[in-house]
């Protein structure tokens, strides 16, 4: 095969920067692509897709790399790279930027925070921005601002037969609304373009808990945030204290629950609406304070660098039972590495103001998506953090409410992709059908043409 007709720049197995390259995120995933095509415009993309269904080779589309499974990545096969698609522009007035595919939320958050401007997306600044968004897209400002979906007003998509679309609510309406959490099924996307909120300093932080309080934490908790207005956003956790700074030595290597906050009020309430939650325990660890939004965005980047193991499994939960929150209180307790944990992210707030079947992500009903992820970089222990995910996420399952969030799973069939997306799939798999016949766009959590 010649490669003549890719533009952007090509490695193959020969170059030397080979090895970095197909590197991800999760270092379990050992996958060797035949072809990596960094992009750098619109048209690299076209004739990377054109060169892969001309030749019949298998594409992966690769943003940022973060994904659990491995989906960036495809054996033998051609990755569409657009790491190096770097472009924002933001207009101010308008309160709306786009941004090309290739950029992580710390790249969004530094060019937003400029014009005290946020976009409600996710929690660690390495993430790319397409991913996310494909799949839903939580984060601190979801009970604020909604998904990252809600916040997407366009889409410029390539699709399989190298078109080159414009996916809005009054062009491609279809795929727009599939766009939004049906992840990478439809072609690749190369540009969005969002809303965004005014958010410039938050007030925000970890608090931790001993786990001997652990019912009592999960209990205010639920109850608290379940009252709260939507300036207040807490996700709960089971965490195992980093042995480093800022964290007090007294804590390092603890076993502990804990929250991380962010009010995006006015601050001058801060104080105020803080007093009831420092009342509560009182905490063991207090680092809740004014911080910039980046830096909220960014808290947990050092901690979790590329290149370590990483097993991913989530529910989504309803309500949290006394028998769940049992589950969680015996699986929290035995977290395998300092690196493990689970998350309970909301999924209430402005998330709840928009219908299970206005946009393909079909989990609106639900108040948490849980993710629980064994992490180490250790490959010696990969068997020991799959294995607790894999119990822990077992033993919620009756008390879970079907499907998790595509962005956290794993490879896990077919059935439990049709769960995730409820009522919403027959829809999905129409769109597929109608944009992508052949399943050419298949490396992702995939929703299969009839």
């Amino acid at each position: 095969m010649n490669n003549q007709n890719l533009t952007g720049k090509v490695i193959t197995p020969k170059d030397s920067s080979y090895d970095n390259e197909r590197s991800i995120y999760n270092a379990m995933i050992d996958k060797k692509p035949a072809l990596i095509v960094k992009c750098r415009k619109t048209e690299d993309v076209v004739n990377a897709v054109n060169y892969a269904r001309e030749n019949n080779i298998e594409v992966s589309i690769r943003s940022g790399g973060h994904n659990g499974a491995g989906l960036a990545l495809v054996e033998e096969g051609l990755v569409i790279d657009l790491s190096e698609m770097k472009a924002i522009k933001i207009e101010a007035q308008a309160k709306t930027a786009i941004i090309e595919s290739g950029n992580t939320l710390g790249d969004v958050d530094a060019a937003t925070h400029e014009y005290g401007l946020a976009l409600p997306s996710g929690i660690i600044g390495t993430t790319g921005i397409g991913g996310i968004t494909l799949g839903g897209g939580l984060g601190y400002l979801s009970r604020k601002g909604g998904l990252t979906i809600d916040n997407l007003l366009e889409c410029e998509v390539v699709l399989a037969t190298g078109e080159v679309v414009i996916a809005k609510k009054d062009s491609y309406s279809d795929l727009f609304w599939a766009l939004r959490g049906g992840g990478g099924n439809f072609g690749v996307v190369t540009s969005f373009k969002f809303n965004l909120i005014e958010i410039k300093n938050v007030y925000a932080g970890p608090m931790f808990w001993p786990m001997e309080q652990a019912e009592e934490a999960i209990k205010f908790w639920d109850t608290h945030t379940k009252n709260a207005s939507n300036n207040l956003y807490g996700f709960f956790a089971f965490l195992i204290v980093p042995p480093a700074e800022p964290f007090p030595e007294h804590l390092w290597n603890k076993n502990v629950c804990g929250v991380v906050w962010n009010y995006t009020g006015p601050i001058e309430k801060a104080e105020e609406v803080f007093k009831p939650v420092r009342a509560f325990g009182p905490p063991i660890l207090d680092f809740v304070g004014e911080i910039p939004m980046p830096a909220l965005n960014s808290m947990f980047d050092a901690l979790y660098p590329k290149g370590m193991q990483w097993y991913w499994r989530a529910h989504y939960i309803k309500e949290l039972t006394p028998e769940s929150i049992k589950i969680n209180i015996e699986h929290g307790s035995k977290i395998p590495t300092m690196h493990s944990t689970t998350h309970l992210y909301p999924v209430d707030g402005a998330c709840h103001e928009v219908g299970n079947n206005e946009t393909a992500w079909a989990n609106r009903d639900a108040r948490w998506s849980q993710v629980i992820v064994g992490v180490d970089p250790d490959p010696a222990k990969a068997d020991e953090v799959t294995e607790w995910c894999k119990d822990y996420f077992d033993a919620l399952a009756p008390h879970a409410m079907g499907g998790g969030y595509v962005n956290f799973m794993m490879n896990e069939g077919q059935e439990r992709i049709k769960a995730s997306y409820k009522e919403n799939y027959k829809r999905l798999v129409e769109i597929k059908t109608k944009y992508d016949p052949t399943n050419f766009f298949h490396i992702n959590q995939n929703i299969k043409p009839s």
